[in-house]
């Protein structure tokens, strides 16, 4: 019912239930265009060779490995990546670390040259 305090009442929420979603949604973030761009530009500092075509091959490469990955990877990256997570009556609002998705970027493109190199 409006009015009366209910619209404002947050339900308890599991700890599993929140990194379900937070991983989700960092997963879905990752694919975001303006995510790609803002990384791209901050990781050039870092990167000045990079291209934005190599940032959103490398960020769309953690989507297939996270299943693949130790789940005490699978929270560095987390760490790494979110900054804050905020749980209201709307939802949750994640707030990433543009310096952590420059170090994801950086990592995932020296592993896949890694493997080239392997492989050659």
């Amino acid at each position: 019912m409006k009015g009366d305090g209910s619209e404002n009442v947050i339900r308890r929420v599991s700890a599993a239930e929140i990194e379900t979603a937070v991983i989700i949604q960092v997963k879905a973030l990752l694919r975001q265009p303006e995510i790609i761009v803002g990384t791209w530009m901050a990781a050039r500092g870092e990167l000045p060779d990079l291209t934005e075509d190599e940032t959103r091959e490398a960020l769309e490469r953690l989507d297939p490995l996270w299943d693949q990955l130790f789940p005490a990877e699978q929270q560095r990256i987390i760490r790494l990546l979110v900054e804050r997570v905020e749980i209201g009556p709307g939802g949750a609002d994640i707030r990433l670390r543009i310096a952590g998705l420059t170090s994801l970027v950086r990592d995932l493109g020296s592993a896949r040259n890694g493997a080239v190199a392997a492989a050659a």
